[in-house]
Parts: structure tokens; sequence; C-alpha cells
């Protein structure tokens, strides 16, 4: 079952829930046999806000995610989740965002399109010149004036001034604890590989999340150890595989929050074009991943049938054990819901960072998910090794 999902009103769970088809347990709300809530965040830039107003709105409907996970900006919101307790999330948020959206761009701005259009404008015109606070700074020296081998040869921008800012937000020591599961993706610069950090494994440094959102060319490589790491964008923007390649058998109720959406218009303009291009290129890839699974699944299946049909006592121990694992397939639903841009944005969305462009995609961000909370059937856990996916936006209007 393809779907997607959408915004309703702005519901607290028991008025999203009246039938109770829930329980309550220690680590918040979630559907009978759920063993898993995951939120998965996409890179996007200054879209990431509308994260947050997913995030805001599960915490109101007391769903609070026991893996966070993220990509570029998604990663620094995942840290800012996971790496707080849960009264403490939602102040995180908004005392990162309010900080590096705190520059006034215009003191009054005219009601209509055209001069949204402007002022936004000029506010990415003011992100390339200065940065922002508490997130990123230009360079003194232009990267093409400086000599091979500098440090700021690489880059347009230096963001150290986030490393201080995750240090003050980020309990690191509560994030690793492994309290709530934290993985972020990143690309090797030397190897081309992608990979994830993950607190499973992995002790996360401010470092590792740094990693995650260095997209080139505006920010330098990290390095962690010996290896050199880029944003994990440039190989895939969301990181809902690494999730679903998990081998356990947990059933899991995934919220996946895009930023870039696939589906699109014709562009008429050059900014159009480039509005576009950037949308394809950064859209999360759900459709692909979501039938590789399912595919994966049917095999297993097959594979299980296949086992049940040679006498025991002609099975190895190794072949027993598989035969187990695969009497407990688990079942998967993932809520996606993908930012729809406004009309007076332009390709430029991604780096526009006025606070009213922030305001603006939270609310965004809490209609769609409260929206999609009142379907409560859209989040039941399907049976064995099903997956089901909504689209928030398109689910709700059938």
């Amino acid at each position: 079952m393809e779907t997607t999902l959408q915004a309703p009103a702005k519901p607290k769970m028991e008025h999203a829930h009246p039938d109770a088809m829930v329980h309550i347990d220690p680590l918040g709300w979630r559907p009978d046999r759920c063993g898993r809530v995951a939120l998965v965040l996409q890179g996007g830039g200054a879209l990431g806000a509308y994260q947050c107003g997913v995030y805001e709105a599960l915490h109101e409907a007391n769903i609070e995610p026991d893996w966070v996970s993220g990509v570029s900006i998604g990663a620094i919101n995942s840290a800012l989740i996971a790496g707080n307790p849960p009264e403490k999330r939602l102040q995180a948020l908004k005392t990162f965002w309010g900080r590096i959206t705190d520059r006034t761009i215009w003191l009054h701005t005219p009601d209509g399109d055209i001069f949204r259009q402007a002022r936004n404008w000029t506010s990415s015109m003011m992100t390339t010149m200065l940065g922002q606070p508490g997130f990123f700074a230009p360079h003194k020296v232009s990267p093409w004036l400086a000599p091979a081998g500098a440090r700021d040869a690489t880059s347009y921008y230096d963001n150290s001034p986030l490393r201080e800012t995750l240090l003050e937000l980020v309990d690191f020591d509560l994030l690793n604890s492994k309290k709530c599961r934290f993985s972020v993706g990143a690309v090797n610069v030397l190897s081309g590989n992608f990979i994830f950090f993950d607190n499973a494994t992995t002790t996360i440094t401010p470092e590792h999340i740094m990693a995650s959102g260095a997209l080139p060319p505006a920010f330098p490589t990290v390095q962690i150890g010996t290896d050199h790491f880029w944003d994990g964008g440039v190989v895939s923007n969301t990181p809902l595989q690494h999730l679903l390649a998990q081998d356990d058998d947990v059933n899991t109720l995934v919220f996946q929050v895009d930023l870039f959406s696939a589906s699109g218009v014709l562009p008429r303009t050059m900014q159009d074009v480039a509005s576009r291009q950037k949308d394809i290129m950064y859209s999360s890839r759900t459709r692909q991943v979501t039938d590789m699974f399912q595919r994966l699944q049917r095999w297993k299946r097959r594979a299980y049938s296949a086992l049940l049909k040679v006498p025991d006592a002609d099975l190895t121990d190794e072949e027993r054990a598989m035969r187990n694992k695969l009497a407990n397939l688990p079942g998967h639903t993932i809520i996606q819901l993908i930012y729809q841009p406004k009309v007076y944005e332009s390709g430029a969305k991604d780096f526009e960072f006025s606070g009213a462009s922030m305001r603006d995609r939270w609310m965004s961000g809490h209609e769609d998910t409260s929206r999609s909370l009142t379907h409560k059937d859209w989040l039941e856990v399907p049976p064995e090794s099903g997956l089901h996916t909504h689209d928030v936006h398109r689910d709700d209007e059938r």
C-alpha cells in the first residue's frame, strides 16, 4: 500500500485516538504490537525548521521516538532531540532555531507574494555574505585566493560556531547512553563510501554531527580519526535505508520527514529550473528503498517456506536458527511527511534563514503531523513482514 501524509488540526493524542487501539508505556504512546518508533530526518538546510514542527506535534501527542536518525540539518535536529530528555527537547530545538535565524531582514514586509519573494531573496543573500549566528561564518579569505593546501582553500565558510552550539545544547553523555538510538549519515571523502555513525556502535561527538552536515563547497571536510567526511546528502539524503537494514524482529512505526519533494511542476523560468533540479537531486528515494525492502522480505518468506519443508533432522544448527529467525519477520509502517514549499520560495529556500520563514516552516510541520495523527488507521503496524507507507499530502486528499 503506497500513500503520503498530510497535516491535521492540532490535537492531543487522546483526541486523535478516542477508541484506544493504544496503550501507554514509559516511552510514550505507540500502536499495539509496535516495539519501536523512529523519526527519520532528511537534509535540507533552512527547511529543517519543518522537522521541528513535526517533532512538536509528536511531542504534544505523547509520541516520543526511541530512534532518531538524520542527515545534514536532519542530523543536527536529531542530536537536539536524542541529546536531551523528552521534557527539554522542544526547548533545545527552539533555542537553536531562534539563535540561527536571529537577524532582522526588513523592519516591515508588506503583504503579498512579490514582497515575500524580495524579502526571502534579501535574506538568502545575507546568509551568503554573513553566514548565520551560532552556525557558520564566511572565511576571511576567499578559497579562490587561498593557496592549495591552506585550511580555508576548500570551503567558503567556517562551521566551528556550530560545534560550540552543539556543545551547549546537546548532552553528549545522554546521547551516548543509548537511551535513544541515534544515527547520522556522512560520506568518506577519499573512498566515496556512505557511512552511518550510530551510537549503538560509536561514541558520538560534535564532529560526527558536523560531518553529516558538511555540504561542499560551503563547508570543509570534518576529520574523524584519520578519515575526512562530507555531508551524507552527497550520496543519500535520507537515512531510511539504514533503519530498514536492521536485522531484528522489532515492529516499527517510522515518521520520515523529507524537505525536498520528488514530484513537482514543469519549470517555467531559470529560477524554477534551479529549484526543481535541487528538489530532484536531494529528494529521498523512499519508493526505491521500500520496493527493495519488500523484495527482500518476499525472498525471506520464500526461504522460510522452503526450510519448513525440510525435515528438522536434515537441517544444520545454522539452518534451524535461520528458520526460527525467519518465522518472526517484523512489520513496518512509514508515515512520510514532505515539506511543500510556498509559491514565493525559490531555489535558495534551503539557505533562506529568515525568522519569518523559519516560523512558517515550523508551523507547516506541526499542521501536517497533527493532521496525520487523526488517521489512527495509518499508524497501525502491519502483521508479520508487511510494509505500509503513507504519504501525508497525497493520502489525506483521497
